[in-house]
């Protein structure tokens, strides 16, 4: 059996429930149905954003994240692998979604594996996810999977049996959504995080000072 890896799930619905959740929730089913396959141990932590909204704001004004929000964020920066969910409106991530990006260190996602995902009122949204999203996740120097995802209102409509619909021509979402999955799982199993780079690894001790 080969190593545990982790996949950090960031959803940014602001229902209960909510299509951004479920969305979230079938892509990690996914990415976990390849990586078991491929005979890895997968755990998956899920961070609802709904859940830090007030401690987001605040971390914004006062540059600190505190409590389970630093939980949080610790737990997304050690992650194998994340599956990043927004729903959008006016064509682009949701405003919590975005702030959350906003409070983390720039390097909290350098290399990481991310699928991003986004759910929407039209499939005339979905561009969304290369416009916006993914310049933004390419900013920040993450390892972004060619697939993402985008689920219409319409797409849930077809969805039949709890997303196990056989006629996939009549619903392409969990086709879509399995791609997805394959596509991450792969960049999962080929990396290992370690967690960011220590800053102070590479400065001399007060020993070596004085030696030189």
């Amino acid at each position: 059996m080969n190593e545990t890896r982790t996949v950090v799930v960031v959803t940014a619905g602001l229902s209960q429930p909510s299509q951004t959740r479920l969305l979230a929730d079938r892509l990690a089913a996914s990415t976990v149905r390849e990586l078991e396959r491929d005979g890895h141990q997968v755990e998956v932590e899920v961070i609802e954003l709904r859940e830090h909204a007030h401690a987001i704001m605040d971390a914004m004004l006062t540059g600190f994240a505190g409590g389970d929000l630093e939980q949080a964020i610790d737990r997304l920066t050690h992650a194998d692998g994340v599956i990043a969910v927004t729903p959008l409106f006016t064509t682009t991530y949701s405003g919590l979604f975005k702030s959350f990006v906003d409070i983390l260190d720039k390097d909290t996602l350098t290399d990481m594996p991310v699928l991003l995902a986004a759910t929407g009122g039209t499939p005339r949204h979905s561009l969304t996810l290369d416009y916006s999203m993914r310049p933004l996740f390419t900013y920040l120097r993450a390892d972004v999977v060619p697939t993402a995802v985008f689920a219409a209102t319409d797409d849930w409509a077809r969805d039949g049996d709890a997303g196990h619909d056989t006629d996939r021509d009549a619903n392409p979402l969990p086709g879509r959504i399995d791609r997805a999955g394959r596509a991450l799982a792969d960049r999962v199993a080929a990396r290992h995080n370690t967690g960011p780079a220590d800053p102070f690894t590479t400065t001399p001790d007060f020993a070596q000072m004085l030696r030189a």
